[in-house]
């Protein structure tokens, strides 16, 4: 009897194996996102997460048709560059989180499909580095690829199940901490970071206080906004911590404490996992809520 993971590995294989439109499975390149056209051209746009300043490359495995490339709003993207299989772009500073913008290519054999389309969709601080595209039929490696990648990503999901059972299990204030091994006989680091840190001139709110703090597996990030007279208080929605090199740590939680009327301000605690204990930065940390809003401060370094 096949236990439940093994069918749902089965299901994933065997629904991409029988899929007859434009489909996505695993890539070459671990990490990237990979996209296949139907040969028989049936109507798909896939869409694609980009964001202000950060690059995301598109590869083809067949050649352009360069002056066949149509891209809505491309004065509003500080790169358009077209190689002869590749194509690079990199939204500016005008763009506004939620817009939404179509991409059309063309490919030079004239092979069906003779195109494709996407829909590059703006996010306040995510976008997709590396995308492939095939037109052509998939192999058998392919297809062991997606198999490994699916086993790895049902192994993150069991360890992130685990790690919420513990949390749930556990009990609360300091005891919970050291069971679940957050907290070890360190303690708690602790830096006020606020003279360091280096503000976006297009933040929504004011960051009055920036404080960063270590344990043995998170950091936390507690920044103090202060809201302007007739601002609407900042609701959280995500938020990113990424190093110069353009990691990210993965952030587990975001707390937004209500606003406090009296002084106009509120606070947003930002966790992350960090397992190792050099992680000190710098990092930015990006925060975004519903809506063009975002918040951005560079520099931020931990204990």
């Amino acid at each position: 009897m096949p236990s439940s993971s093994t069918v749902v590995l089965l299901a994933l294989v065997f629904a991409s194996v029988g899929a007859f439109a434009q489909s996505e499975s695993s890539a070459s390149v671990p990490g990237a996102r990979r996209i296949e056209l139907s040969p028989d051209g049936t109507p798909f746009v896939a869409e694609i997460a980009v964001s202000a300043g950060l690059s995301t490359s598109l590869y083809f495995d067949s050649e352009l048709m360069r002056d066949g490339i149509e891209l809505e709003g491309r004065e509003r993207f500080t790169l358009v560059d077209i190689g002869q299989a590749t194509l690079r772009l990199v939204p500016s500073s005008r763009v506004i989180p939620g817009e939404h913008f179509r991409l059309v290519v063309r490919f030079k054999d004239g092979a069906a499909p003779v195109s494709a389309s996407f829909l590059l969709q703006v996010h306040p601080a995510k976008a997709e580095p590396v995308i492939e595209v095939y037109r052509g039929k998939r192999t058998l490696e392919t297809y062991q690829q997606e198999v490994r990648e699916v086993r790895a990503e049902l192994e993150r999901c069991r360890n992130e199940r685990s790690r919420l059972e513990a949390e749930h299990e556990a009990p609360a204030g300091l005891a919970g901490l050291l069971s679940t091994g957050t907290l070890d006989k360190d303690g708690v680091a602790g830096r006020v970071v606020t003279k360091d840190i280096l503000l976006s001139s297009g933040n929504a709110l004011e960051a009055t206080s920036v404080i960063t703090y270590r344990a043995k597996r998170a950091v936390a990030v507690v920044v103090t906004l202060t809201t302007k007279a007739g601002v609407q208080p900042w609701n959280s929605k995500g938020a990113t911590l990424r190093s110069r090199s353009g990691a990210e740590l993965q952030v587990l939680r975001i707390w937004l404490q209500p606003s406090r009327p009296l002084d106009k301000t509120s606070s947003i605690v930002v966790e992350a996992e960090a397992p190792e204990a050099g992680i000190q930065g710098p990092f930015s940390l990006k925060l975004w809520e519903d809506g063009p809003r975002t918040i951005t401060l560079g520099n931020v370094t931990f204990p």
